[in-house]
């Protein structure tokens, strides 16, 4: 069923449904909801909530409430852990200034949790994923290696500092990146997450009919991450990605197979990726670094379309 009000829906690949009320305004809604990736059950709940949020920012949506979805083996593990996963949830909600009003919980075998987010947005300020230009920036607002890092964490081979890193970047918020992107002339956006930077990059560039160039030399990952994959760790989901991308993606000759699987890696409530002119690439990527504390960086352009979708230099 379609209809005249339904802005965005599922004809494409965008962040979140967006539907037009009686009154004009725009209600933005997603959807997200994962298993735990790391130990720590509170800051799963904030990595969960930021990660559910994301969508909405992506958009240049404003949240406006939430509620919790909720898989826990409540016979198996302590309530407080499930206690401690909620209250992580409800903190980064507050952080985004909105209320958890509600939700549904199941008894499940493994612990599961997510948030459905509704935002609002003024239609002239709706960013999309399919308006990226030739001769755009791309700019990433985060570093890339959670996946990787998440299942290092889950075999008990990483230090605490490197965790610690990982656990900021994912609990930061895309909030500040995303209402930054009204001061300049952001052409698109969308946001990082399972199936990759190729993967969400492909989607802004078919939607947009233009290809895209990527110097890995600028992508900027995180601490750990090198060595983890160079020691042939990093999740299934990565290889899965790289494998989908190759059809479309070409690869510099100089780059081995540890290397492809790092811009390929899955990610959770990974940064921005964000079309804008060139002119104003350097004050975006500036601000932008300095608002959210976690570097942002232009790691490409936006190119005519070519056979390849995305070519990494």
């Amino acid at each position: 069923m379609t209809s005249e009000n339904v802005i965005v829906g599922f004809n494409g690949s965008d962040d979140a449904a967006v539907v037009r009320l009686n009154d004009g305004k725009l209600i933005v809604q997603t959807v997200d909801f994962f298993t735990p990736i790391v130990n720590d059950p509170y800051q799963f709940g904030q990595i969960a909530a930021a990660n559910s949020l994301s969508d909405i920012y992506a958009m240049g949506a404003i949240p406006k409430f939430a509620l919790n979805i909720v898989g826990f083996p409540i016979k198996d593990l302590p309530k407080e852990v499930l206690i401690e996963i909620l209250r992580g949830g409800t903190d980064k909600a507050k952080e985004a200034g909105i209320p958890i009003v509600g939700g549904h919980s199941i008894d499940d075998i493994e612990p599961k949790y997510g948030l459905v987010v509704t935002g609002e947005i003024a239609e002239n300020k709706l960013v999309k994923n399919n308006g990226a230009q030739t001769g755009d920036a791309l700019v990433l607002t985060k570093p890339l290696g959670t996946g990787i890092i998440s299942t290092a964490i889950k075999r008990d081979l990483v230090s605490d500092e490197i965790v610690k890193n990982a656990v900021k970047c994912m609990a930061t918020l895309n909030e500040k990146a995303s209402k930054l992107m009204h001061s300049f002339d952001v052409h698109a956006a969308t946001d990082v997450t399972g199936f990759g930077l190729l993967g969400h990059l492909s989607e802004m560039c078919k939607a947009s009919n233009v290809s895209a160039e990527i110097n890995f030399d600028q992508i900027i990952f995180l601490e750990g991450v090198t060595g983890l994959i160079n020691d042939d760790i990093f999740p299934g989901g990565s290889k899965r990605n790289l494998d989908f991308v190759s059809k479309f993606v070409s690869f510099s000759n100089t780059y081995t197979h540890a290397q492809k699987i790092m811009v390929a890696d899955a990610q959770t409530s990974g940064g921005l990726l964000v079309a804008l002119p060139q002119s104003q690439v350097d004050e975006y990527v500036k601000k932008c670094s300095e608002l959210t504390d976690l570097p942002a960086k232009q790691i490409g352009s936006f190119t005519p379309l070519s056979e390849n979708i995305i070519s990494v230099l």
